[in-house]
């Protein structure tokens, strides 16, 4: 999702959305958050740890579904308003009218990534997913992988298993700016590189994969 279909990351935005509308003074924390993420820089720890830290210090350890939600729609909002990529809108509503089934598989928090999809009509999302705690609260932890990397194909595989889907009778294309997602690329029946970032766009030349620009 960032950077394929919108023109920017969503994660930290995000959490500075919820803080501003929830708790402003959480906003103090920003610069605890820089370290955490000079800490990940430096390789002191993961990138999904990076994830949990950051979100326990701008949107808390835990937090209400009911609290949440309206939080998540302002965003999403906001998000279709300002951050979206004309081409993939377009190729969105051109793979619908194809009767194409449209799954968004994003390493972005399933937390506020469900109310982006439903704006944006998709049929099914794969994402980064949050434990539960009592109450079905919403807390920092992430709940199995972040969908990220090779852990977004087996992700993607365990949600064709789960939904009965017999892979060699499914045709999957698949759209994606970032070399991270070279494993689903060489997945797919069909890939595409959108709007892509240098390694992808050097990756999809040597795979031979189409390079679409959709900020236009």
């Amino acid at each position: 999702m960032d950077r394929t279909i919108t023109r920017t990351g969503t994660y930290t935005p995000f959490l500075i959305h919820a803080a501003l509308a929830r708790a402003p003074w959480r906003l103090l924390l920003l610069p605890v958050a820089l370290l955490a993420m000079l800490g990940y820089a430096l390789k002191l720890f993961t990138r999904a740890r990076l994830k949990e830290i950051n979100q326990s210090l701008l949107l808390g350890a835990e937090i209400s579904r009911a609290d949440l939600e309206p939080v998540t729609a302002s965003f999403a909002d906001r998000v279709m308003r300002l951050n979206t990529l004309p081409g993939a809108l377009r190729q969105i509503e051109e793979d619908r009218a194809a009767g194409r089934r449209l799954v968004l598989a994003t390493a972005s928090y399933r937390l506020y990534v469900e109310a982006i999809a439903a704006r944006l009509r998709f049929d099914d999302v794969i994402a980064t997913n949050s434990i539960l705690g009592l109450d079905a609260r919403v807390t920092a932890k992430i709940d199995g992988e972040n969908c990220y990397g090779p852990a977004k194909l087996r992700m993607i595989e365990d949600w064709f298993q789960r939904q009965g889907i017999d892979r060699s009778k499914a045709h999957v294309r698949f759209y994606s700016d970032h070399v991270s997602d070279a494993p689903v690329m060489e997945w797919a029946d069909e890939a595409f590189a959108t709007t892509p970032s240098p390694k992808m766009r050097a990756l999809a030349v040597q795979r031979g994969w189409p390079v679409l620009d959709w900020t236009a």
